[in-house]
């Protein structure tokens, strides 16, 4: 009778022990999973600023004036809700969007130095190095956008020009929603401080709504390049929220993510992708580790 009841509290207290251990265990996957996400978005991030201050850069360092310095066309560009293809010309040619309408992010800028790959003081959003264009179709890009790896997982591609055509790199896996605002400088004379964040549609209405000079649609075009409202961009706004690979969470998945305050998505409920609701989304992922990173670039390089 002893013995029985000593191996019984035996196995009580193995039973609790292993219950402690399962918990710990869990939460230690959930905090790595946690720390794992919100360093691949701080990296991303990081990626995406750098390449956001060197827009519009020229270099001045020349015996003639560089190509770009007159300012032909907008160094920042965007869509809302749209992806890309990997080798496409630029932003030319968008696709339907992936990630509850992620958006795309377009950032142009002259190189420095000769050669195929400058001095190393400018490089696009691959890390190779960019040199001073000859032409304005050489200039240097980083584009951002969200598309899907070969097993089905939404990922931040890099896409980028090289001398042998275009390409793109993946940035990070598990985008739940990658959304872009930009700082406009809406006075009249424009005095170069953003007083309004917009999304791309907004720019694209605003362009619209230009009287534009000229006799054809060629003049007409040269000064919307001009006037447009692209170049009125002083500041940009980038949200980042990932998601892990699997469920790690204790709790049921009833957590909303406002990726630029509830404010901004309760007034724009027309820009899908700024308010992530894990009730609505199927159960299996509802439990999911999700971390949301929002930061504000300024251009260093404005110029209208």
């Amino acid at each position: 009778m002893e013995f029985l009841i000593a191996l019984s509290l035996t196995l009580l207290l193995a039973l609790l022990a292993t219950g402690l251990l399962l918990v710990a265990a869990h939460g230690y996957r959930q905090h790595n999973d946690q720390q794992d996400l919100s360093d691949a978005a701080q990296q991303a991030l990081a990626v995406m600023a750098q390449a956001i201050r060197q827009a519009a850069y020229v270099e001045w360092d020349s015996s003639s004036a560089p190509v770009g310095w007159m300012g032909e066309t907008a160094p920042v560009a965007g869509l809302d809700g749209r992806s890309l293809a990997r080798s496409s010309e630029g932003i030319a040619a968008p696709l339907p969007a992936v990630a509850h309408g992620s958006d795309v992010l377009a950032l142009r800028y002259a190189g420095s130095g000769s050669g195929a790959t400058g001095d190393g003081s400018s490089v696009n959003c691959a890390g190779f190095g960019v040199a001073a264009p000859t032409t304005l179709a050489a200039q240097g890009w980083s584009i951002f956008y969200v598309a899907l790896d070969a097993a089905g997982v939404a990922e931040l591609r890099c896409k980028y020009r090289s001398a042998s055509g275009w390409g793109s790199d993946a940035l990070v896996r598990g985008v739940e929603s990658f959304q872009v605002l930009y700082g406009v400088n809406t006075d009249v004379p424009a005095d170069g401080v953003p007083n309004g964040y917009f999304n791309a549609t907004a720019l694209e209405q605003f362009d619209a709504a230009l009287v534009l000079e000229g006799a054809n649609p060629a003049q007409r075009w040269q000064d919307l390049q001009r006037k447009t409202y692209w170049k009125r961009v002083g500041a940009i706004r980038v949200a980042l929220l990932l998601r892990g690979e699997v469920a790690t969470r204790a709790d049921t998945g009833s957590r909303q993510f406002d990726l630029f305050g509830a404010r901004y998505a309760d007034a724009h409920t027309e820009d899908e992708g700024v308010r992530i609701d894990e009730r609505r989304m199927p159960q299996a992922q509802r439990r999911r580790t999700r971390v949301m990173l929002e930061t504000t670039i300024a251009l260093r390089n404005t110029r209208s």
